[in-house]
């Protein structure tokens, strides 16, 4: 896999008002060389489209319709994101000022050695000063 992707790079490619060129050539990306992500990605992204329907930001079938184009990515969940979350994750969490969920997506990348592809500038940041590549948007 070529990259770590967080929930807010995959969202924006969900939205159009939040998907612009860079957030384009990554999905361009993943769908070629595919993404690897911490286990609670799919709970991330589920929990965000279940409040953008709440708010009546998308309906129930755009939500499941993006969902099942984002379950055909080549995306691999990391089988060993529990595994560090009471360790490196909230120390990483704690180091950079970063909720521990975001956190996760920041040790993937350090354990994998793999570039990140976010939109929260706070993560960017702190991958930034962990010496992680950023793939911004």
């Amino acid at each position: 896999m070529s990259f770590v992707l967080d929930a807010s790079m995959a969202l924006a490619w969900l939205f159009e008002d939040k998907r612009g060129p860079i957030e384009q050539a990554i999905l361009d990306r993943a769908k070629i060389e595919g993404a690897t992500v911490p286990s609670i990605w799919r709970l991330e992204i589920a929990n965000v489209l279940h409040y953008a329907i709440l708010r009546r930001r998308c309906t129930a079938a755009f939500a499941t319709a993006n969902l099942a184009d984002l379950d055909r990515l080549a995306v691999v969940l990391d089988d060993e994101t529990n595994r560090h979350a009471w360790g490196k994750t909230r120390d990483l969490a704690h180091e950079h000022r970063l909720s521990v969920y975001d956190a996760t997506y920041l040790e993937l990348a350090l354990r994998r050695e793999l570039p990140l592809a976010s939109r929260d500038r706070d993560l960017n940041r702190a991958a930034g000063r962990a010496h992680v590549e950023v793939l911004a948007g």
